[in-house]
Parts: C-alpha cells; structure tokens; sequence
C-alpha cells in the first residue's frame, strides 16, 4: 500500500507539472513595450479616452481607476444617447444600465445588469468587485445594493428619454423584439401569447434587425500601465425598446471584454443579443495567446459570430500587453475606435474597414 501510494503521489507531481508546461506554451511570453501606458475604447468617445488616460499618466491611479473614470466620462455625457441615463428606454419607458469591471491582474470582475435608478453604473460594478465576493448583480437588487453602498438613488429618465418612448408607443410599437407571438408585433403593442408553442419547425438563426448604432451600443474600454497591469470595462444602457429585464453582451466576462495579465484584452459593441453567444472578447483574447496579431484575432472572433449571422453589427477592439492594437468589425462600413498611447502621448481615433 505504502508503495502505492507513492506512485500515486509521483503521478500528481508529475502531471502538475506537465500542466504547469501546457500553461506556460500555451501563454506568449510578451515584454511590456514602449506603447504602454495604453488606453483603447470602442468608437470614438474620446473624451473618456482622454480622463482614463490622465487617471493613468497623471493621477496616479490604477489600470481599474482609470477603466472606471473613463466610463464614466461617458455615462456623465451619455455618449451617443447609449451609454449612461437618458437614454435606450425600455418597453415601459424606463432607462436601465449594465455595467462590467475586470481586472487583469486578480481575474476578479463585477458587473450590473438592468441596473434601475442609479447613474453611475460601473462604479457601482467596481463596488461588486471590491465589495463581495459575487460576480453580478442584476435588476432591483442590483440598486439595493448601490444604495447600501453609498450611491445616490435618482431618476433616469429625461425629457428626451420620455419623448422617444412616447414616438415609439405612437407608432405601435414599431420596431421591438417579439417574435412568434400573438397579435402580430410587427403591428400591435402587445400584450402578447407565445402562437402554439409546441408546434415544430426548422431552426433558423434569429437577429434583431433594428439593431444600429444609435439605438444600442456600449463603451468598452481596455487600459495598460506601463508595468503591465491591465484592465477592462464596459458601460451601456442597453438596446432602446428592449423588453424590461434584457440583458445584452456588455457586463458578461468574455462576451463584452475580457482581460487576461499574460495576454492583453478586448472589448465588443454591437448586437449583443447575438454577440454574447460567442464571447468575442474571450475569442480574440485567446486568438492573441495562441499568436495571433490583436488585429486578426479581433477579426476571428468577427468571422466567428458571422458565421451564424450574416447580417449583424459589431465590432471588436484588441491590444496584446506589449501594447500592439487592432480592431475589426462587420455590419457598418467603417468603425472607428480611440486609442492613447505612449509613444503619441494624445488621443487619437482610428477607423477600421469593416468586414462585408
């Protein structure tokens, strides 16, 4: 028995540390690069470029500051009318956001999702992270935990918030999200019945097809320091005439963005409801650790989602932790993206052409 018991023990040892050579093959050794510090973020929001750039280079602050207040920034200004309160109500006219922090360096994330009454969306995601040992917190729930933790209750609709619901309810509904259901949603409000629904039919993939940038999207934001602690974020308010209780792509790890220390990040916007079957950030992630360029894995992971869906829109942006970038995207013609960097000490926007 004592013999055996030995072989046992030699076999662990020996397939630990076979796994411990997996892991190091299967991680690229990169060195940290003059590029960095580095900030990217999805379109050309570059006024939270800008903040987390200067939480980074002047203020002293971490990877996950500067993530943080540059979303921020952009929940404060309401970029596009998609980030932020204001804007994107749902089917009862409220507006609700989902928010995601991660943090390289643990590999700890916190996350929101149809967050109700409180502005600061990935604060209160940072909160989760640092704050409990849980991962998301959703819907009402969600708030009363901002409110135990400090955050002001507040209202988020606004006038315009207000006026685009009632557009919307004054053209019957048109567009929304309902499918097979009972009476026709392509015409009527609803209240709406499943049409029998055990009745069989061919499996066809389903994409939403009032999906365009300025009825959804998302801030999403990845940050290097100069040692390489890396960090990523996302901030929206969701798909406008979502259905109350949607969640989208964005606060999901690996579907909205993904970081990883030895490796570098990626963040997506786009049709999350599609998109988050695939978990793009993760892809590209992955495409950059098994050598790919940032930009050929943010096109893999492209290609992966249109595969399935010819017709949705997306895009993903991609650094490596040596501070190489890219970007690709599909359903627009060109995308632009914000980056900071070292080597131009400024704010810069990028386009890409997108895929066809």
């Amino acid at each position: 028995m004592g013999t055996r018991g030995r072989c046992v023990r030699g076999r662990g040892s020996m397939m630990g540390g076979v796994l411990r050579g997996l892991l190091l093959l299967l991680t690229p050794t990169l060195l940290v690069h003059a590029n960095t510090p580095l900030v990217i973020n999805t379109w050309n929001f570059t006024n939270a470029t800008a903040k987390a750039w200067e939480v980074l280079t002047q203020g002293g602050g971490s990877v996950v500051d500067a993530v943080v207040h540059g979303c921020t920034v952009c929940e404060e200004l309401q970029c596009d009318g998609t980030v932020g309160f204001g804007g994107s109500p749902d089917e009862n006219g409220e507006t609700t956001l989902d928010a995601m922090i991660m943090d390289g360096t643990t590999h700890d994330v916190g996350a929101v999702a149809d967050l109700r009454r409180v502005k600061g969306a990935i604060a209160v995601a940072r909160s989760v992270m640092e704050h409990t040992t849980h991962t998301l917190l959703v819907g009402e729930q969600a708030a009363q935990f901002a409110f135990t933790m400090g955050f002001q209750e507040e209202n988020l609709t606004t006038p315009t918030s207000a006026h685009m619901h009632q557009e919307w309810l004054d053209n019957n509904c048109q567009p929304n999200f309902w499918v097979d259901v009972t009476p026709d949603p392509t015409t009527s409000c609803g209240p709406y019945k499943p049409i029998n629904p055990k009745a069989s039919k061919a499996a066809i993939a389903k994409e939403g097809k009032n999906f365009n940038r300025f009825s959804h999207d998302t801030i999403g934001m990845i940050a290097i320091d100069a040692k390489g602690h890396i960090a990523g974020g996302t901030s929206t308010n969701g798909a406008r005439n979502k259905i109350p209780g949607r969640v989208g792509d964005s606060p999901i790890p690996g579907s909205g963005a993904y970081v990883d220390k030895f490796v570098g990040g990626a963040a997506a916007t786009g049709d999350g409801d599609v998109m988050m079957r695939f978990l793009p950030a993760l892809v590209a992630v992955e495409g950059m650790r098994a050598g790919l360029s940032p930009s050929k894995a943010a096109e893999v992971a492209i290609l992966r989602v249109a595969q399935y869906y010819s017709e949705f829109m997306g895009a993903v942006v991609a650094v490596n932790i040596a501070g190489e970038y890219g970007a690709a995207c599909h359903g627009i013609e060109t995308f632009p993206f914000s980056v900071a960097d070292s080597v131009t000490n400024t704010v810069e926007i990028k386009n890409v052409t997108c895929i066809v």
